[in-house]
């Protein structure tokens, strides 16, 4: 049976976007037929009416097709929770009421995961999440973990030279919507550490002139590097020693791998559930401060620890994911 994935809109950014691209060459490798569903809702339509006109036209069009939906759809035969429980995420973020997207998301989400014959979550947060917010069987739920293309340490001599690098530790943090993903609580940790670094933001926010007053309110301006949307992000990960990802809320977050795939020791939070393949001391607590300083002080346990996170790394390849995806595609089918 040919497979049809649905998501809104084709973009190059987005964790949900990046994964489709991997699993349709992941299908094509293995010679499965799928097509793609995108939206044809017209551009100037706020994002609330794309949903709404999305829905209309997957759903009353489906007939026989077997819809593997990475969007908030009433008629998946899957759904793979790659943005999270939009009911958990209005409980931790402080958004409008009145935002008509908050309503159309929670009608389409009760539909959605009642309507579907089983449900990927990306980690076991997210699957707890499910079944508090709206009581779904656990067993209709499997955990698939996201999944990466493996790759080696890249060379990075232009960005050393770009930025003016020596022999200072490198601290990295990546990805857009700081708010959510915690850059500001980020710039508190490295405020109180000590030593030759430099932390790099790497990404798209709207409000960056906030962030760049903030750190230069710290007083660590000359510590801090914000470098809006890069295209070379693998050279960033290779330079990179320690990643910081201190989110609010984040369904998994593949930076998370691939940041471990580059050798960097990962400190993330008890909402992000890419933190649970992580050892438990890489959890952000009350001793994060020290637990980097020591990092930075200690070169030897500092290398060992760096060896240990390419090596969780190797279990969350794409390869293995799509394999485990398939799989519940199939029981589904047959």
């Amino acid at each position: 049976m040919k497979i049809t994935l649905l998501r809104l809109k084709s973009s190059k950014f987005g964790g949900a976007e990046v994964y489709l691209s991997r699993l349709s060459e992941e299908l094509k490798k293995r010679g499965i037929k799928f097509d793609i569903k995108y939206t044809s809702a017209p551009k100037f339509l706020s994002s609330w009416l794309k949903i709404i006109w999305y829905n209309l036209e997957v759903c009353l069009l489906k007939g026989n097709k077997f819809y593997f939906s990475l969007e908030r759809v009433i008629c998946p035969d899957i759904y793979r929770a790659g943005d999270g429980v939009h009911k958990t995420f209005l409980k931790i973020e402080n958004k409008s009421k009145l935002n008509p997207l908050h309503f159309v998301y929670l009608y389409i989400e009760k539909r959605m995961f009642k309507n579907a014959k089983k449900i990927i979550a990306i980690s076991n947060m997210v699957k707890r999440n499910i079944i508090e917010e709206y009581n779904v069987p656990s067993e209709k739920i499997e955990v698939i973990y996201n999944g990466i293309p493996l790759k080696e340490k890249v060379p990075f001599d232009e960005l050393k030279k770009e930025f003016n690098i020596n022999n200072e530790k490198i601290l990295l943090y990546v990805g857009s919507g700081f708010k959510r993903k915690g850059v500001k609580e980020a710039l508190d940790i490295v405020s109180k550490l000590k030593g030759n670094f430099k932390f790099f933001v790497v990404g798209k926010e709207k409000n960056i002139e906030w962030y760049k007053s903030y750190a230069k309110e710290l007083n660590i301006e000359n510590k801090v590097v914000f470098t809006g949307p890069r295209s070379d992000v693998d050279k960033f990960y290779s330079m990179a020693d320690i990643f910081i990802f201190p989110t609010k809320y984040e369904p998994f977050g593949s930076v998370i791998i691939e940041a471990l795939n580059f050798e960097n020791v990962v400190f993330t939070t008890d909402m992000c559930g890419g933190g649970e393949i992580l050892p438990e001391e890489w959890i952000i607590d009350d001793n994060i401060v020290n637990k980097i300083q020591e990092l930075l002080n200690n070169n030897k346990k500092l290398d060992e620890l760096k060896k240990k996170a390419k090596d969780i790394s190797k279990n969350y390849s794409i390869e293995k994911n799509v394999d485990e995806t398939i799989k519940v595609i199939n029981e589904v089918i047959n």
